[in-house]
């Protein structure tokens, strides 16, 4: 009889527990149901403020390192990366490719929103010239002196490997101070990447390059390995005086104005010796460092071809 209440006890108790783990489900579903609501309401109430901040991006991108920088490359006499593009490709024609890519270092204060661009350091994308399509990038000065990161040399690479899959032209805006020092070895590994493809592409594609500013490193080092290279080089009233011109041809050395400014001026000269540098030292000691009348080396200005 004993035996019999007792197991009757158990099934009542076990019954109860279970209705109470019932219960508790109920509870824990109406929470996740009401978070579910919640969630639903704020995504169902916010299309316009997710358009507000892709345009803010958008405003962002276009401005690059902001009006005050814009405002400094034109009084350098230079348009900004997006204004060569637009006399480049025909009106309306150009299509652009990873516009809010931002760099991913969070080193030395990167990580900062004033340090941040949407876009980065370069424009790139697609266009037409003539009706013929081509790809393009442009360093954007304005942005960290168009130094190359890890996300800007994938933006490069990203058009270069498009290019060669549709068979079109890239050509290149280059106005870079070379690597991004911030990022080390993985600006460096970048370059290598844009390298790589410069072979690839070699005789599959047409590659030119054009050198719009004062360009080191990285941003020579792959213009050297293209197809075609353009140079600017704006000098007062296209004088030069250059210096010991019958000795070591294969670098031409001298002195010219630019914007009032004396200047000192190297460049190899491929056509003899490949360019090669071996007596840079002893043209700049033979020339300079004797001093000339009427002249200042200040600043040194260097062009590579």
């Amino acid at each position: 009889m004993r035996t019999q209440e007792n197991r009757l006890g158990a099934g009542r108790r076990a019954k109860m527990a279970a209705a109470m783990r019932v219960v508790a489900a109920g509870a824990r579903l109406s929470v996740v149901v009401s978070g579910l609501r919640a969630a639903v309401r704020g995504l169902c109430s916010q299309p316009v403020s997710v358009h507000e901040r892709i345009e803010n991006k958008r405003s962002a991108a276009l401005v690059g390192g902001g009006q005050r920088r814009i405002d400094a490359q034109h009084k350098r006499g230079k348009l900004t990366a997006r204004e060569r593009i637009s006399l480049l490709l025909d009106p309306g024609s150009f299509v652009e490719s990873d516009m809010f890519v931002e760099h991913r270092c969070a080193d030395f204060g990167m990580a900062a929103e004033k340090n941040k661009f949407p876009g980065d350091s370069v424009v790139t994308g697609r266009g037409r010239i003539n009706g013929r399509l081509v790809y393009v990038f442009s360093q954007d000065f304005t942005v960290f002196g168009g130094s190359l990161s890890g996300a800007h040399a994938q933006k490069i690479c990203k058009i270069m490997d498009q290019a060669m899959t549709v068979g079109a032209p890239v050509i290149g805006l280059n106005d870079s101070g070379g690597a991004r020092i911030q990022e080390g070895v993985e600006s460096l590994a970048g370059y290598a990447d844009i390298f790589l493809r410069n072979v690839l592409a070699s005789g599959v594609i047409p590659q030119i390059s054009l050198i719009m500013g004062p360009c080191a490193g990285g941003a020579v080092y792959s213009p050297a390995l293209t197809d075609f290279t353009f140079m600017v080089k704006v000098v007062d009233e296209r004088e030069f005086f250059e210096i010991m011109p019958n000795y070591a041809k294969n670098i031409i050395v001298g002195f010219a104005r630019m914007n009032g400014r004396t200047v000192g001026i190297v460049g190899n000269q491929p056509k003899v010796a490949s360019g090669r540098w071996e007596k840079l030292s002893q043209t700049l000691g033979g020339g300079w460092g004797r001093g000339l009348p009427g002249f200042m080396v200040s600043p040194f200005c260097l062009f590579l071809r």
